[in-house]
């Protein structure tokens, strides 16, 4: 493994980002794979994309064998910095407010919710009276 204890900072990395000249950065190593280019299964423009960034996502989400991972130690340049890679941010929605499709007030549509419940109730006691009336 050449470079080892070479610590590259993120705008190192990201210059070595074309078909002639491409460095990822794959769990906190710096790989040189200019060379693996033409031999890479998913095609040259797979790995160019993942330069300039922490490829560890992209490399663990395609499930790569074994062997695959075997062969990044001939690649090996050096580790990445990881103070100069941004952290990630979780996404977080915008609050937004409840969507009402027929644009009922709220409060009618809780007043609502009370009074039926208590209409029928009401409907079926009256119904009840009546038929023991009649009987």
């Amino acid at each position: 493994m050449g470079g080892e204890g070479k610590v590259f900072t993120l705008a190192e990395v990201s210059e070595h980002n074309s078909r002639e000249d491409c460095w990822l950065i794959i769990d906190g190593k710096v790989y040189d794979v200019t060379k693996f280019l033409d031999d890479h299964p998913g095609g040259d423009e797979v790995l160019i994309s993942a330069t300039g960034k922490d490829a560890t996502d992209d490399f663990e989400d395609v499930g790569h064998s074994t062997s695959a991972r075997a062969m990044l130690d001939e690649y090996y340049v050096g580790n990445i910095d990881s103070s100069t890679i941004p952290t990630k941010k979780n996404y977080t929605p915008p609050k937004q407010p409840r969507y009402n499709q027929d644009k009922t007030p709220e409060f009618i549509i809780k007043l609502l919710q009370f009074l039926v419940p208590l209409i029928i109730l009401g409907a079926a006691f009256g119904i009840r009276f009546y038929t023991k009336q009649s009987s």
